[in-house]
């Protein structure tokens, strides 16, 4: 049950191994990186714009802004589309706590809606329901491999959360504004933080530059943009550097891991939690009603597990005036019940096994 030990000692399955993912792509990355430094431009220059126009083509978009953060790429997807003080966004109640944070930011009021009770994704009736004259816009989350239900039916402008979503196939979000997160962990990974905005609007795409960069028009203008004092949030070249280098396997890991998903949707059965084909899963997460005792009795065989998230977005709204929540029973239950597995593209084939029979045997 505990697998068979090799010469260097039991298997081990980690959540993640950046070193190794490093060591795949090394000779390409470090000479990227290098080339930059050497060039002296490590703000903004050619890099960054050929690594924009490199990922908006893979994500089916026109247009691309490299940012700072995921983070920073929905705070300023919300100020570019104007909204602010007076105005509610609704968001899910199973995310990040980024999604709630960039709301806030903006100076908005965010209001939490339930989830699907099959997927932890914004449920479209829960988002009417909670609809007001004040509501100015919808964050879907894209999570754990899933796109969240269309809501163009509804009328709102949207905002995409996709810091989970890189290297799904087809166009990345429907939404005026897709945010995207190079989180070290994600299939696509910058070496710290980056992060990208995508859009089909050339006015949209200035004013997110404006926002990034101090509001500024001119050596001497600096102005507010849609009602919003700016700031400093540029992807810097290394890690327009790193992401181009990595590019080229992107879709070698996504197809990796989709082929460890599928070997542990074997053995799962009905803790499933469902994922697109076609999608990036940067996460794998199962249903468990000992979720915790799962979680000891995986760490005890080697095979480490993280609950995302420890709480639901409706129980931190609270602490933050003006924020509401609906009543959130689907995010309650996944909340309680849900633990993600390793399942990236650095595990080799022994490490997969074990992950796979030590799963299904305690399962």
């Amino acid at each position: 049950m505990g697998g068979s030990p090799t010469e260097a000692g039991p298997v081990r399955v980690p959540m993640a191994d950046l070193a190794a993912r490093h060591a795949a792509n090394a000779e390409a990355v470090e000479h990227a990186v290098i080339e930059v430094l050497r060039s002296g431009r490590w703000v903004g220059g050619p890099v960054v714009a050929e690594a924009e126009a490199a990922l908006a083509a893979r994500c089916g978009r026109p247009l691309a802004v490299g940012v700072n953060s995921g983070t920073d790429a929905l705070r300023l997807a919300l100020q570019a589309l104007g909204v602010g003080p007076g105005d509610e966004v609704v968001v899910p109640a199973v995310s990040f706590f980024a999604t709630l944070e960039a709301v806030l930011q903006a100076g908005a009021r965010p209001v939490v809606v339930d989830v699907l009770p099959e997927r932890p994704l914004l449920d479209p009736v829960r988002v009417a329901e909670a609809r007001t004259e004040h509501t100015a816009c919808v964050v879907p989350v894209a999570l754990f491999g899933s796109r969240p239900p269309a809501l163009a039916h509804l009328g709102l402008p949207v905002v995409d959360d996709l810091a989970q979503a890189m290297s799904a196939v087809g166009p990345l979000g429907e939404g005026a504004l897709s945010a995207v997160s190079f989180y070290p962990s994600k299939v696509l990974g910058a070496a710290g933080d980056g992060g990208l905005l995508l859009c089909s609007d050339a006015d949209l795409a200035a004013r997110v530059r404006l926002l990034a960069n101090h509001g500024m028009r001119g050596e001497r203008d600096f102005s507010p943009v849609s009602g919003h004092l700016a700031g400093n949030s540029r992807l810097d070249a290394v890690q327009a550097a790193l992401l181009l280098a990595s590019l080229p396997l992107m879709e070698a890991r996504r197809l990796r891991r989709l082929a460890v998903g599928r070997a542990l949707d074997a053995v799962v059965g009905p803790h499933l939690v469902p994922w697109d084909a076609d999608g990036a899963l940067s996460l794998y997460v199962i249903r468990h009603p000992r979720r915790d005792d799962l979680s000891r009795a995986l760490a005890a065989r080697g095979v480490a597990t993280r609950v995302y998230y420890p709480y639901t977005l409706a129980e931190l709204a609270p602490r933050f005036p003006g924020a509401r929540a609906l009543p959130c029973p689907e995010a309650e239950a996944f909340r309680d019940e849900a633990l993600a597995l390793p399942c990236h593209a650095d595990l080799d084939d022994e490490q997969v096994d074990h992950l796979v029979t030590t799963l299904g045997a305690l399962l």
